[in-house]
Parts: C-alpha cells; sequence; structure tokens
C-alpha cells in the first residue's frame, strides 16, 4: 500500500517543545499542584516535581511548540527534489502559520501527514495546542467522528512495528538499521529545553527539527525500496 502513495501528497513534519516557562518556580501556585499531581506516577520518589520539571515539554498542557518543520517532494519530469521549511517562534503565531499551509496547500483528500510517532504525539500535541490558543483545528487534523481508515496521518513508526503494538524503535535507532544518515548529529530532544531557555539558540533548534523532517521522508523512501535523497535534492525555502 506504501508504494501506492503518490509521494507529493505527503507533508512530513516534526515538531519541538519545551517546558512553558524556564522553571519549575516561574509556574503559579495552581500550575505547580497541577503538575505535580499530573506527573506523580512518573514521578514516583525518583524526582521531585521541581527536577522533573525540565521534561514539562512533553505534554502539550505544560508545555509549548517553538518550531514545526514540514517537508515536501516535489517532481518535475524526472527530477526529485525535497523542500524545506519551518515555522518558529511565538507559538500562537507558528500555529497559525502551519495551519496555513495545511488550509491552502495540503487539503485534499488524497493528502497525507507523516510523522515519526506522529500519531502519539506530533498530531496530538499540535491540535491541542491549537486548541489552548482558540484556533480551530484544520480538517487534516480534526479527527473526531473519522474511522481509523479515515485518519489521513502516517506515522514511520506505526510502519515499522508491522503491527507489533509493544515495539518501540526511536528514529536515530530506525535510521540507523536502514543506514540512512543519524539526524542526531547535534542535539537530541532531551536538551531543546536547555537550548532554548539556556542558550537562546533557536536557530539550532531549527536546524535539528529540518534534519528530522528529512530523515523522516528518507526512512518512507527506504520502506519503499527507493533511492534515498542526496544532497542536491534537499533545498531549504
Amino acid at each position: 500500500m506504501l508504494h501506492k502513495i503518490k509521494l507529493e501528497n505527503i507533508l512530513f513534519l516534526d515538531i519541538e517543545t519545551v517546558p512553558q516557562q524556564a522553571n519549575y518556580d516561574a509556574l503559579d501556585e495552581t500550575s505547580q499542584k497541577l503538575w505535580e499531581a499530573k506527573t506523580a506516577y512518573q514521578r514516583k520518589e525518583d524526582y521531585s516535581p521541581e527536577a522533573f520539571y525540565e521534561r514539562a515539554g512533553i505534554w502539550a498542557e505544560f508545555g509549548k511548540i517553538v518550531c514545526i518543520s514540514v517537508g515536501f517532494f516535489n517532481f518535475k519530469g524526472e527530477q526529485r527534489s525535497f523542500r524545506v521549511t519551518s515555522f518558529y517562534g511565538e507559538e500562537a503565531q507558528l500555529l497559525k502559520e502551519f495551519k496555513n499551509i495545511l488550509s491552502s496547500y495540503f487539503y485534499r483528500p488524497q493528502h497525507l501527514l507523516c510523522a515519526h510517532n506522529g500519531k502519539e504525539f506530533d498530531f496530538p500535541y499540535i491540535a491541542r495546542r491549537m486548541l489552548i490558543h482558540g484556533i480551530s483545528l484544520p480538517y487534516k487534523l480534526d479527527l473526531f467522528g473519522k474511522k481509523p481508515w479515515e485518519v489521513p496521518h502516517l506515522d514511520t513508526l506505526e510502519l515499522w512495528k508491522f503491527g507489533d503494538y509493544k515495539h518501540y524503535t526511536s528514529l536515530k535507532l530506525l535510521t540507523h538499521v536502514l543506514g540512512i544518515p543519524s539526524p542526531k548529529d547535534d542535539i537530541d530532544g532531551s536538551q531543546v529545553g536547555e537550548v532554548y531557555y539556556k542558550e537562546n539558540n533557536l536557530d539550532r533548534i531549527v536546524t535539528y527539527c529540518e534534519k528530522d523532517v528529512i530523515a523522516i521522508a528518507q526512512v518512507v523512501l527506504r520502506l519503499r525500496q527507493e533511492e534515498l535523497l542526496t544532497k542536491e535534492e534537499i533545498r531549504s525555502v
């Protein structure tokens, strides 16, 4: 089935998230109590709420998106290219810009969104943050009432599972075993918050996010047993 999908109908994406505040002490009292209650099971007795707060970016209720990178294929005859662009900065604005690309260019029934672990993380996280900011959901993220086969999402983690629901494979591991250049040559997801708040280096985060998008596209090509993208075929726009 994967071979039947036209590559140009897929929008590949990745998001980078951080805690809403630089540290736990910056939260108001209500948020602190809600954070303690939300993470009680994960923390157990190993971490205090203050120490565990560095992981707050994982939850849409306590984190925020600082970058959404997208990529898509373009074909002109036999010539193939892959274009990458990013939305970053103030969250409400980047979400509106991302929604615009879905509403203007990737809104048709044949269009799909693709991410690694996107069904568990990227897609619901974006939808939740949009609603928190009062942004109506674009069709591709509004899943209410849709049957499983009507959901316009591809997930490279799910494709690699082959029905094995117990199995989790990181993007870094998957690219390694498939012989794809690793996107994790600078930072990893656990360091994004520090780079954002302590280094104030959003450009570094954007570069990291775009590398992940390229890696996801490369995984799909490998699963289709097609030639990987070359550096000359990848364009930042």
